[in-house]
């Protein structure tokens, strides 16, 4: 199902995305039953959770705690006082037949989250709103061929729902968004952002008008989208159904379709809901909240450095380029390690080349953490610093010192240098003696470089090495060289 270019440049494409984030609290929104993935079916619930009579919820002051940080992030209003409503619709996975929500008040309101466009330029997408609710539990298909089976573990887990402005207009810029806001929950320790797992999950919104037009295209709402990938291809897929539909005369229904990840395409599940078919009416059992100046400000104070503060850093200050930056900041822990490392090192570069090559190159080999890397900063930096000064050249730092570090970090970089008679040598007398030798041994190849064939100069600075064991210091080695040769 494709369509020409001519025709795609006709529409403007209009997204809107609203992003549930499971919170990492230890028990569930309104219980003290365990928030627990992958645990028996069945087995996490309570008559809270199954909403027997005479039971009452109780609000975690944890999950306000991680909403108010990502409000925090995303620079959104934080209300002062909040009330909860519950929000009236059948699913055979909420054993209480409603769910536990933010309507009028939520948590945070306003606020934008930065991201790339298509053309890698910087594009701000606002927030509408970031409200606190329960997560409903999972039916399950795929087991029992004649019966649909309910976990309802995941019901009552705390959830934060995200939702952005329509302002992403290409499934690129979704995917970018997406993985934007998968990068802050995780920088702030509030979900794991595991898309696979349903930690965090993506509704996508998304509607195609004339480019001339005034008025919106009818809204379709695509769901199961299990990866940021799948996000991307869901959009671009439905972006083209839309416009097909209208091209051939067809209204677009508003309605609910589901993503099939194998076969690439949406397919309708229903009917949109309209906001009055939710029947929101307030929570009588919850008390209403209220954060203070001081409440907030006490959060910010536990706030880590955040992904975009990073890379402005690291492109403006450190002068890295777009890649190294955007490598750094991706993994959180990646990026506090470099930051460990720069507090002892003004080679900004060296250090994120380190990072990016040897260091994550072991990290995939293990299948570890960062969190669990035998080398500290300070003497990644002292590395650095060994190689800068000409103590040990990189090829030797690299091959032999690194390695070396992995195994005993009981001892610096330069203790293991100086034990294993690793030092550089840059004695001209020492090094124009091996020089001497290679010319001896390679007299047509010498001749050669002499008329001219200065490709040659690897063959003889790899023996200079090998005589040297990886000791002779290059600058020098290559000086001495073309000064013997001639």
């Amino acid at each position: 199902m494709d369509i020409s270019q001519e025709i795609r440049d006709k529409y403007r494409v209009v997204i809107g995305l609203e992003v549930h984030a499971q919170m990492l609290t230890r028990t569930k929104a309104y219980s003290n039953d365990a928030n627990e993935y992958g645990a028996v079916p069945n087995t996490n619930v309570s008559p809270i959770t199954l909403g027997h009579p005479g039971t009452l919820p109780k609000m975690n002051k944890t999950t306000i705690d991680y909403a108010i940080k990502m409000g925090i992030a995303c620079q959104c209003s934080i209300a002062e006082n909040q009330y909860f409503a519950r929000k009236n619709y059948f699913y055979p996975d909420l054993p209480k037949g409603y769910q536990i929500t933010q309507d009028t008040t939520p948590i945070c309101t306003g606020g934008k989250v930065e991201i790339k466009d298509d053309n890698g330029e910087s594009k701000t997408i606002g927030l509408t709103r970031i409200h606190m609710e329960e997560d409903a539990g999972k039916s399950i298909h795929d087991i029992d061929p004649f019966n649909t089976l309910v976990d309802l573990n995941r019901a009552g887990v705390p959830l934060i729902e995200i939702v952005s402005e329509p302002e992403i207009t290409t499934s690129g810029e979704a995917y970018n968004y997406v993985s934007e806001i998968r990068k802050l929950v995780r920088y702030l320790d509030i979900c794991d952002g595991n898309m696979e797992e349903g930690s965090l999950r993506c509704d996508a919104n998304i509607s195609v008008m004339l480019k001339d037009a005034t008025e919106f295209g009818n809204k379709v709402e695509v769901k199961n989208m299990n990866s940021i990938r799948n996000v991307k291809n869901a959009i671009e897929f439905e972006i083209t159904r839309q416009i097909n539909e209208i091209e051939i005369g067809n209204i677009i229904s508003s309605e609910t379709r589901n993503y099939d990840a194998l076969k690439n395409i949406t397919t309708s599940m229903r009917t949109k809901e309209a906001a009055n078919d939710y029947r929101f009416f307030p929570e009588p059992d919850l008390q209403p909240i209220r954060v203070t100046v001081k409440d907030i400000d006490q959060l910010k104070t536990t706030m880590p450095p955040l992904p975009n503060e990073l890379y402005k850093k690291y492109t403006s200050e450190y002068n890295l380029n777009e890649y190294d930056a955007n490598n750094l900041v991706d993994s959180k822990d990646i990026a506090l390690f470099f930051e460990s490392i720069t507090a002892y090192t003004s080679n900004y570069k060296a250090a994120a080349n380190w990072i990016m090559g040897d260091v994550k190159s072991y990290l995939n080999q293990t299948a570890t953490s960062i969190k669990t890397f035998p080398v500290s900063a300070k003497n990644i930096a002292e590395l650095i610093d060994l190689i800068d000064n000409k103590v040990i050249s990189n090829n030797l730092a690299s091959q032999k010192l690194f390695p070396k570090m992995l195994e005993d970090n009981s001892k610096g970089p330069e203790e293991l240098a100086k034990l294993n008679n690793w030092i550089q040598d840059s004695n001209e007398d020492s090094l124009s003696a091996m020089v001497a030798e290679i010319i001896s041994e390679n007299p047509s190849e010498v001749e050669r470089f002499k008329n001219g064939e200065k490709k040659l100069m690897g063959l003889f600075m790899g023996q200079l090495m090998k005589k040297s064991k990886g000791k002779a210091d290059p600058g020098t080695a290559s000086q001495l060289i073309n000064k013997m040769m001639s």
